[in-house]
């Protein structure tokens, strides 16, 4: 505001923002029922991102995870997903949720292309093969969170990871114990799941001190 004449943000030391510094982002679970509820089912690419979406707000699966899913990883019998975490190596097994399930069995009948690709979810343009590397869902995302009027907050990247955010907070209010929760998010280490105790702001407010008892 040419207060003074040098401009002193260039001599300013580098501060180092480490990752785990910011609070991730949840959703509120109102809204991620009207992000589902905007999703056109009767299109055979809405069944499919029905399903995606449910996959990422009910098991918290990644979307790299997604994106590599094949047929046979589904056990129909069992009722589970079986497969391997794409980030870690590590086996995980979900449970194919009744809602999950539907969701899949009406994909594969009625909105899913004929293809000879494996991946349980494919593209919808031709030709009908597995998603790039870099398919992120996005666009999609924020095509829905339009049609259902969700407007993310300022400055807020709002991405399928925010979803699987606001699951690890559902399970904390939960009393879910955080064992549980790194196992079925497909964290290897423990302090990875413990960032997500900073959503949990009730949580957190049982573990104010009093200052005048501390001193």
């Amino acid at each position: 505001m040419n207060i003074i004449k040098t401009n002193l943000a260039t001599s300013l030391p580098h501060v180092r923002i480490l990752r785990n510094a910011f609070i991730p982002h949840a959703w509120k679970t109102n809204d991620v029922k009207k992000l589902l509820t905007s999703i056109d089912r009767n299109s055979a690419k809405g069944k499919r991102d029905y399903a995606i979406l449910l996959m990422v707000a009910h098991l918290g699966l990644r979307v790299s995870d997604i994106r590599n899913m094949r047929l046979s990883n589904l056990n129909w019998n069992k009722k589970t997903i079986t497969l391997s975490v794409r980030k870690t190596g590590q086996a995980l097994e979900l449970p194919l949720l009744d809602d999950i399930g539907w969701a899949i069995i009406d994909y594969l009948k009625n909105g899913r292309p004929q293809t000879a690709c494996n991946r349980l979810f494919v593209r919808h343009r031709a030709p009908f093969d597995s998603f790039g590397e870099n398919q992120s869902f996005y666009s999609e995302l924020h095509r829905y969170m339009q049609v259902a009027g969700i407007i993310p907050p300022a400055g807020v990247h709002c991405g399928l990871h925010s979803l699987k955010s606001t699951l690890a907070r559902n399970m904390l209010e939960a009393k879910t114990p955080l064992p549980v929760i790194a196992e079925v998010l497909g964290h290897t280490n423990i302090n990875t799941t413990s960032i997500y105790l900073k959503i949990d702001i009730d949580g957190l407010r049982k573990c104010v001190l009093d200052p005048e008892e501390v001193l």
